[in-house]
């Protein structure tokens, strides 16, 4: 505190005050200042002059001090009320305040004696540890990531690089195993980030951070290994694996379309709205989609995903680079085999909508729903082994194509690496197909037409 009321003193009043504190320290009595300062003023003290200034002046500054003590900042000095003890009380005062100091400065509440910063939360682990360690065993493992521990590893191996962070002075990185766990725990179960976080000793945020954050290095580091259109030799082999299933020839991939369900977003929430699930639930339903060509095996070899679920099937893949790629004439000589919901082309078909069908017509749809039920299965098993996919995401509409990218790549390793998937977590799909216009619609090939027709024709001659 400040005292402007105090004149400047002159080197003569300055010496009678600094002796009187001087006596006052030696001073063994134990009487009250007001009372020694009054005795020692009669008796050793010279004679004041009652219109000296300073006179008041002292006076009123010890009654002050008595109630509570200020500092008095005079030319370069500070002053304070002088005690027995003034001297140990001045070092202990500055040696509290320089521990406070260094305490603020490390981070640490002066409160908490050299403990942690307040925002680290000591949280269990425990769960994570087990499954971490050998003791967990590869089906309890399995049944909490849908995959092994080799693949669970592999997948590690790959991601070490993009995904491990450096320790900081102030906290321990979290490991790349953990991270991983984390995503995979997550995409798998479908549970809230509330017991993700429990579970694995993380808080919600981070949880969520990480789900991000892994999802996306899939997509950039493995996506390019483990989605692909297949080479020309790997094309081959599914020409052939095709073939030997429907008897139809150079048929490359089957082609399906599902449905994700999503919060209604606050932009345009119109182009999300999916009127066949409302009708069938019998409540608002919005989605987005994900549109897939598999292989043989089940393996997806494309993706399109992101689009708005209120978009059919067909206007979906017009809009697919897949699509453009095929009517640029990228890809020849092959087949794609799609359901109702898709229009007949010149690289895809489809089967025969109209009713009374001829024996080679029937035969044919039978060899397509064959081909077109290895892409239904396969987005089965996709929607099975990461339940997020079975229930409205809570992820942001702006995220989501990266987590649903990543689970079409993560179902790729399971498929390559043979992890077969436990019958408890079948999922039946409920997309609701449409035909899409009739034989004679507008804008269907001419030469697509007869191609099918001498295709159903050789399937029934070749088949008997």
């Amino acid at each position: 505190m400040e005292v402007t009321s105090i004149p400047f003193l002159n080197q003569e009043e300055y010496s009678y005050f600094y002796t009187f504190f001087q006596e006052f320290d030696n001073s063994s009595t134990s009487t009250t200042i007001g009372e020694n300062s009054t005795k020692r003023r009669k008796t050793d003290g010279p004679i004041m002059d009652e219109n000296d200034p300073f006179n008041d002046t002292f006076f009123n500054t010890i009654s002050f001090q008595e109630t509570s003590p200020p500092s008095l900042d005079i030319g370069q000095f500070e002053f304070k009320v002088p005690s027995s003890s003034f001297g140990v009380e001045v070092m202990e005062d500055r040696e509290r305040a320089r521990k406070t100091s260094l305490k603020l400065e490390s981070g640490t509440s002066a409160n908490e004696g050299g403990s942690r910063r307040l925002w680290v939360k000591e949280r269990s682990k425990g769960r994570w540890e087990y499954y971490n360690s050998d003791e967990c065993p590869n089906d309890e493992f399995k049944k909490a990531f849908r995959m092994s521990k080799v693949t669970f590893n592999m997948i590690c191996e790959e991601l070490d690089a993009v995904v491990t962070k450096k320790d900081t002075m102030l906290r321990m990185a979290i490991p790349v195993r953990q991270r991983v766990a984390v995503c995979l725990y997550r995409l798998a179960t479908g549970d809230p980030l509330r017991t993700v976080s429990t579970l694995f000793g993380l808080g919600i945020s981070t949880c969520h951070k990480l789900v991000l954050e892994v999802c996306a290095a899939i997509k950039n580091v493995l996506m390019p290994k483990f989605l692909q259109w297949p080479n020309d030799e790997r094309l081959e082999q599914i020409k052939s694996e095709f073939g030997s299933i429907s008897g139809i020839p150079d048929v490359a991939g089957a082609i399906y379309t599902t449905h994700v369900s999503i919060i209604a977003p606050k932009v345009n929430p119109a182009l999300y709205y999916n009127k066949k699930h409302t009708e069938r639930n019998q409540k608002p339903s919005y989605s987005t989609t994900i549109q897939g060509v598999v292989d043989p095996r089940g393996v997806f070899t494309d993706i399109c995903i992101g689009y708005p679920g209120a978009m059919t099937n067909d206007q979906i893949l017009e809009k697919s680079v897949f699509s453009q790629r095929f009517n640029m004439g990228h890809s020849k000589n092959v087949w794609v085999v799609g359901n109702a919901n898709y229009p007949l082309l010149d690289w895809l078909l489809v089967p025969y909508t109209h009713q009374n069908h001829t024996w080679s017509q029937h035969s044919f749809n039978e060899k397509i729903s064959d081909v077109q039920q290895i892409a239904k299965d396969a987005f089965m098993r996709l929607k099975g082994r990461w339940a997020c996919l079975q229930k409205r995401t809570e992820v942001k509409l702006q995220d989501l194509p990266v987590v649903l990218g990543a689970c079409c790549v993560l179902h790729n390793i399971c498929e390559m690496n043979n992890e077969t998937m436990d019958e408890s977590l079948n999922f039946d799909l409920f997309d609701d197909e449409v035909t899409v216009g009739g034989e004679n619609s507008r804008g269907k090939s001419v030469n697509a037409v007869q191609v099918r027709d001498s295709l159903a024709h050789n399937l029934l001659h070749h088949s008997h």
